[in-house]
């Protein structure tokens, strides 16, 4: 009986919650109502990135409170995330992806090799940024972003 004790007095450990998002909240967010569903893309990443999307949604930092969920569908996604550079492998996916998501839709450029290439910058499998490819409504530098950069995105975009 302790054990169940301590987990109701202690409650919910969580990171503190950043101040609300006062940046420019790209036009389309407003539609979503508080709550999106977010997909994410590997388009050639060094999975640096992938990491850190795992760490935003972990219960530390728990980027699920703010109204950011992910699934496996890109029918049943608002936002896509997309990581690394595109190849040349994954750029027709990439289109594929984002066309089969509903209206409206963002997409969210995660860290310095999807805005513009960072190492992979000419490399000979590289097609290019994910902006090259399909439109970006907003970009997380960073190599790594932080945990705390992808967390505020997603709450720029759910508006809480």
């Amino acid at each position: 009986m302790g054990l169940l004790r301590k987990i109701r007095t202690t409650g919910r450990v969580a990171e503190p919650a950043p101040p609300l998002p006062r940046d420019d909240v790209p036009e389309m967010a407003r539609e979503f109502g508080g709550s999106v569903q977010v997909r994410c893309v590997d388009a050639g990443s060094c999975n640096g990135c992938e990491i850190e999307i795992a760490a935003a949604f972990n219960p530390v930092y728990d980027a699920e409170r703010y109204g950011a969920r992910l699934v496996a569908s890109p029918r049943h996604a608002d936002v896509a995330m997309v990581t690394g550079p595109v190849t040349r492998n994954m750029a027709e996916p990439l289109r594929r992806t984002v066309a089969a998501m509903g209206e409206p839709r963002l997409v969210v450029a995660v860290g310095d090799c999807a805005i513009d290439c960072g190492e992979f910058t000419g490399g000979y499998g590289v097609e290019g940024a994910v902006a090259d490819v399909v439109p970006v409504d907003l970009a997380v530098p960073g190599c790594p972003p932080e945990p705390e950069a992808i967390v505020a995105a997603l709450r720029r975009v759910t508006g809480r």
